[in-house]
């Protein structure tokens, strides 16, 4: 099982779909606040659809606390200045992977200081993005992850 962690997530229709693909794939969802929406949100709710009871989901008050309690654990960091693309690494079962807002990604610092396992997914430089979407940045290293294991509960 894999663990999806969104830190400070900003729309909550990126945090519905990540909920809904945790669910159909067994992934634990983990939101560190703050959150930029409500967890009652109906754009959050729609965007999960009736998924919502299947999903594990667990919500931290800071990146701090976040750390606390899993820091331990191997960490995956997705973020356009991943040194490594995110198929270049052999991801554990149970491994945390994380995802910053979307108008900022993760703290720079906190990039720095677990460099090494920092990911990201290749996209052309000339197109001038700075990011993928959310929702499908978290759906494309999760479904490494889970290929990278046989695709384990899943048919």
């Amino acid at each position: 099982m894999f663990n999806i962690v969104l830190v400070e997530p900003e729309i909550p229709q990126n945090t519905g779909n990540i909920a809904r693909t945790c669910a159909a794939t067994g992934s634990r969802l983990h939101l560190v606040k703050p959150l930029g929406f409500s967890l009652d949100d109906r754009y959050l709710k729609r965007a999960g659809l009736d998924y919502w009871p299947y999903v594990d989901v667990t919500v931290y008050e800071s990146l701090e606390d976040f750390m606390a309690r899993h820091g331990e654990e191997k960490l995956y960091l997705a973020t356009t200045k991943g040194g490594r693309y995110h198929t270049e690494v052999e991801y554990e079962d149970g491994a945390y992977i994380l995802f910053g807002k979307e108008t900022a990604g993760l703290p720079k610092d906190f990039i720095a200081a677990h460099a090494e396992t920092a990911v990201r997914i290749p996209m052309g430089e000339e197109v001038n993005l700075r990011s993928l979407n959310l929702s499908n940045s978290a759906a494309i290293i999760l479904y490494e992850a889970l290929r990278q294991q046989g695709f384990p509960g899943l048919y």
